[in-house]
């Protein structure tokens, strides 16, 4: 392999861990300080860059903290996922690490409320959190494919079943935000994921 073959990758490495590094100090500095508080400045300083290279990989703060705060929730449900007692299916699990995530809401209530207001306050906003919500839904599928006793070749489930968790999430924040972000989430969540039923897939001999 040549010289010019393995460069691009050291760039395209070092790219990804430079980009980590500011989503991760983005998110951080918003939870500690709020989002509105929290400047490019800062972040830049906190990941150690400057201002130049912040903007080469991400063009707001409000982008940086989205994907840093989303990188971390993913993270934190996949866990929480794995760590929910091993007798329970797929989408019991999902629904009791959820229950688990929703026992400290009242002191969380006005960060979630101030993420979700980030996260519909631009078209460019949205359309990057729903971006995101891809990284979710594979770390859903990846935590809970274990839970699936029967699983076959190319079984769509776990990630079928991690794209619905994340849209009843969404759902159920669009009622929640709608209301003023009064009532209680972690119940909405609830609702919303009781609707979601999984029968087992026929897959198309041939077809994968």
């Amino acid at each position: 392999m040549s010289v010019q073959e393995i460069e691009p990758g050291r760039r395209e490495r070092k790219r990804a861990e430079t980009q980590a590094r500011i989503a991760e100090a983005a998110a951080r500095l918003a939870g500690e300080h709020g989002i509105a508080a929290t400047t490019v400045d800062d972040i830049a300083a906190a990941a150690g860059i400057g201002r130049a290279t912040f903007f080469r990989h991400f063009d707001s703060k409000e982008l940086a903290i989205a994907t840093g705060l989303s990188d971390v929730g993913a993270h934190v449900l996949a866990d929480v996922i794995r760590a929910v007692p091993a007798d329970l299916g797929p989408l019991d699990a999902i629904r009791a690490a959820y229950a688990h995530l929703g026992e400290n809401f009242d002191e969380l209530r006005p960060m979630f409320l101030e993420q979700a207001l980030l996260s519909r306050s631009s078209s460019v906003l949205f359309a990057w959190t729903l971006h995101l919500y891809v990284d979710w839904e594979t770390a859903i599928a990846a935590a809970i494919e274990p839970r699936f006793g029967d699983l076959a070749e190319a079984d769509p489930r776990p990630r079928m079943l991690g794209a619905l968790t994340m849209a009843a999430a969404r759902l159920a924040c669009d009622v929640w935000v709608a209301g003023g972000g009064h009532g209680d989430l972690p119940a909405l969540i609830q609702t919303h994921l009781t609707s979601i039923d999984l029968a087992p897939a026929h897959l198309t001999p041939g077809v994968s």
